[in-house]
């Protein structure tokens, strides 16, 4: 009976045993939802980094902003963390009641960024770590003269020659916007005449395009000799076409900025604003730039002049963006996207 009772006894220490280091071998599981693309660069510079300085395991979601955003709106949430989105997607969160609210006081990183990424959505959601920039990209070898303008690319000489990004992209609007500026009207008090101006650019436009690789794809089988293209897509062009040129146009680039938040609901709330504080942090921020990654938005990162190469970098680079009204744009996008699509139905 006393060797029964003593194997009982054995058998629950060694369970409990069992139990607690379980327990304490448990680490924390932080969900992120995010683009798929430089994962390898993401894991050496930002991800494994945090792991091994919180003691954590950090699990990805990875798919295209309108993607991600929809899965998180279905789960409600659930068990997504924290979410990388570009800003007009970002905003589309908050207003659908999808984004935490943050304390700054655990995010005082924020306060080393640019002004203008701090709180792009306003002071309690999550500010910005990097910014892509939409300019022009042009084949100084295909056109009769040089590119300097946004207007330019309306010119009677760019006769199927362009793409320009469809509506539903991140940089499609930057196209209306500045068809409304050619046309001297306010887009938000004026759309019609805006459609109208646009409309004038229709002969020159071969297609919409909705990924940067369609851009490159054109320009290496000679379709266009302009496009309006964010900056990461310029060096594949460039690697495909000898006289590939990237215009920052006179009237001024776009700033798209992308941006870092804390899905509600979130069970590691505390470790999502560790993970935002660490992922726009001057370490961090210089390992991204250094790999061509992004551009960084840490006031304290230092690049020399050749590794701000492709870069958006410096304060008055910056600062002399261009920005979208996001809010007009997604308060009319449905309309909007509709007339985009109808006029240029191919």
């Amino acid at each position: 009976m006393l060797k029964k009772r003593l194997s009982i006894l054995l058998v629950m220490v060694f369970v409990m045993s069992v139990l607690l280091t379980s327990a304490v071998m448990a680490k924390e599981t932080l969900v992120i939802s995010t683009w798929g693309y430089n994962e390898d660069l993401l894991w050496k510079n930002l991800y494994e980094p945090f792991e091994e300085k919180y003691d954590c395991e950090i699990q990805l979601e990875v798919g295209n902003n309108s993607t991600r955003l929809n899965k998180v709106k279905m789960r409600q949430g659930s068990t997504v963390d924290v979410i990388y989105l570009a800003e007009s997607f970002a905003l589309d969160a908050i207003n659908s009641g999808m984004i935490a609210e943050l304390n700054r006081d655990n995010i005082p990183n924020i306060e080393k960024l640019y002004p203008v990424a701090r709180n792009p959505h306003g002071e309690q959601y999550g500010p910005a770590y990097t910014l892509v920039k939409l300019g022009i990209i042009y084949d100084q070898n295909a056109v009769e003269e040089p590119i300097e303008s946004w207007f330019d690319l309306w010119d009677e000489s760019l006769v199927e020659n362009v793409s320009i990004p469809d509506f539903n992209t991140t940089s499609g609007p930057a196209m209306l916007i500045m068809a409304a500026e050619k046309a001297g009207v306010d887009l938000a008090e004026n759309p019609d005449q805006a459609f109208a101006e646009l409309e004038k650019m229709k002969e020159n436009v071969v297609k919409n395009y909705s990924r940067s690789s369609d851009v490159a794809n054109m320009f290496a089988q000679g379709e266009i000799a302009a496009a309006p293209a964010m900056d990461f897509a310029f060096f594949r062009v460039k690697d495909a076409v000898d006289g590939a040129v990237w215009l920052n146009p006179k009237e001024g680039s776009f700033a798209n900025f992308n941006t870092l938040n804390i899905v509600k609901g979130s069970d590691n709330k505390e470790l999502a604003e560790k993970f935002i504080n660490y992922a726009i942090s001057k370490e961090v921020q210089t390992k991204m730039a250094l790999d061509q990654v992004e551009s960084p938005l840490n006031m304290e990162v230092e690049l020399t002049e050749a590794e701000a190469e492709g870069l958006t970098y410096g304060a008055e680079l910056i600062n002399s963006l261009n920005t979208i009204d996001w809010s007009l744009i997604n308060e009319n996008k449905e309309e909007w996207m509709n007339r985009w699509n109808r006029m240029f139905a191919y």
